[in-house]
């Protein structure tokens, strides 16, 4: 018995959909096609925009239960965002043609939006972490991507920079010798390991961040040339602070925050020609679209892909070859 190698054949409503636009999935796992990697789920990682808004709201719990009895996968109904998990292989489709091994612990590297997903019960949630121990199962498709948890790491570790994987190689693919680049959020996981990345690519990094104490990460690793305390969502004062810090505008500027309304502060602070990479699930892109075309702003605004190709092994590699880096995410996250 053997599905599209998309998912579609999970997909409940509305039929014709993929898995991440549907709005119900089929999480009947009594039946699990050759084409599919069933897995026993032993933890969820949330996405950052997602965990803010379910903290905000209440329970985060209660939340991610009712949702995925509701769609039959971790969709946030408010940020439309997701997360990934960690899970232990319990079969393997006889379709497929792969060496993952039967009781394997496996990351997955494709959104929750778009993961069939039953739950048992959730046995704690991990605030400081977003993460969620739970007790249930998903499958994965045959175009769904995953990673083997490296045994160098602490798994929770491992888990939270597998979650933005698609960040840093992304950055490290757009940074030039000479660049001037801003990240916004630098002091967040995605925003260490971008500048990282960027300053590994020979950029001059700047950095923006809403506090101190938020701050004090990047100023600990030290990619970030300089580190600007501003609000996201002040298009204005964000812009020229962070421009006055650079000694220009920048040719890059990356997206981490993950607040709404942070979308102008980036198209403000980036020169005519320059590229933004919005690696925020809190992104709206109606809003940055027009956004720039009202201030006349001729800027290239990237979509943040979680995927490129070999992104997991460069963003763990990233990590053990930069010392500091690897602290600071052992403290926050082991």
């Amino acid at each position: 018995m053997r599905g599209d190698r998309f998912g579609t054949h999970r997909v409940l409503s509305p039929i014709g959909t993929l898995p991440q636009a549907a709005e119900r999935l089929d999480n009947d796992f009594s039946r699990v096609f050759d084409d599919e990697i069933l897995l026993d789920v032993e933890r969820l990682n949330i996405d950052s925009a997602s965990f803010v808004q379910m903290q905000e709201a209440g329970d985060p719990a209660s939340q991610i239960l009712a949702t995925v009895a509701e769609r039959g996968k971790q969709h946030n109904p408010v940020t439309g965002s997701g997360g990934m998990l960690l899970g232990r292989v319990a079969r393997v489709g006889s379709a497929l043609t792969t060496d993952l091994k039967v009781g394997e612990r496996v990351a997955t590297l494709v959104s929750l939006t778009l993961t069939p997903l039953r739950l048992s019960r959730i046995e704690s949630v991990d605030a400081r972490r977003h993460q969620v121990a739970v007790v249930g199962q998903a499958v994965l498709f045959e175009s769904s991507a995953w990673a083997r948890l490296p045994s160098d790491l602490p798994e929770t570790v491992a888990l939270s920079a597998l979650d933005v994987a698609g960040a840093a190689p992304q950055v490290a693919r757009l940074a030039k010798p000479g660049m001037r680049v801003l990240i916004l959020g630098c002091g967040g996981k995605s925003g260490l390991l971008c500048s990282a990345a960027a300053r590994r690519a020979g950029a001059t990094v700047v950095g923006v961040e809403r506090s101190e104490d938020a701050a004090a990460p990047a100023r600990r690793l030290g990619a970030c040339a300089q580190v600007v305390i501003a609000n996201a969502a002040d298009a204005v004062g964000l812009s020229r602070a962070a421009v006055a810090a650079a000694g220009g505008e920048f040719d890059l500027a990356v997206s981490c925050v993950n607040v709404p309304d942070a979308e102008m502060g980036a198209i403000l602070a980036t020169r005519d020609g320059g590229t933004i990479y919005f690696f925020s699930m809190s992104t709206s892109f109606t809003k940055a679209a027009l956004g720039a075309e009202g201030i006349s702003r001729d800027v290239n605004m990237l979509v943040g892909n979680g995927y490129c190709p070999g992104h997991a092994e460069a963003t763990l590699a990233l990590l053990r070859e930069e010392s500091v880096l690897r602290e600071i995410f052992v403290e926050r996250y082991g």
